[in-house]
């Protein structure tokens, strides 16, 4: 991760908006987009990693982020990574191959996303959304 004045701004959002919110196994949420930080190596994708999740799991909305100085870039990758969920989930994925900084950060979110050694019990339903996360990292990839 590299530290700006931005990333350590899009840092504190996100531990404030998530900060009340765990994983699937319980472990605070917060360290899913550090990890996923952790992996990026400019501004752009840090901040993105960051705050990936912030407009579509909390109560801030994308043009609050921008309000609070995060450019326009910036926000393009987060458009591209907030799912709608009136958008097929593949065609989601699609859309963000169109964005190579929004194709890195969805790169790493998929790999923490299907690493089951997280999960502290594997059962059908995560074995189901791990395929499915294959599927996108190879839409992605290809």
């Amino acid at each position: 991760m590299i530290y700006t004045p931005l990333t350590k701004k899009a840092m504190k959002i996100a531990f404030e908006a998530h900060k009340n919110q765990t994983d699937k196994t319980g472990l605070p949420y917060i360290f899913h987009p550090y990890h996923l930080a952790e992996q990026m190596t400019d501004e752009v994708t840090t901040c993105a990693a960051l705050l990936h999740d912030v407009a579509e799991d909390t109560d801030i909305t994308l043009e609050e982020l921008a309000a609070m100085g995060f450019d326009g870039e910036i926000l393009a990758v987060l458009r591209l990574l907030t799912h709608d969920p009136a958008v097929p989930y593949m065609d989601y994925v699609r859309a963000i191959k169109t964005n190579p900084a929004a194709v890195q950060v969805k790169l790493a979110d998929l790999r923490h996303n299907s690493d089951l050694t997280r999960m502290d019990v594997v059962d059908e339903k995560a074995l189901r959304r791990t395929e499915k996360y294959r599927e996108a990292i190879r839409i992605l990839t290809e």
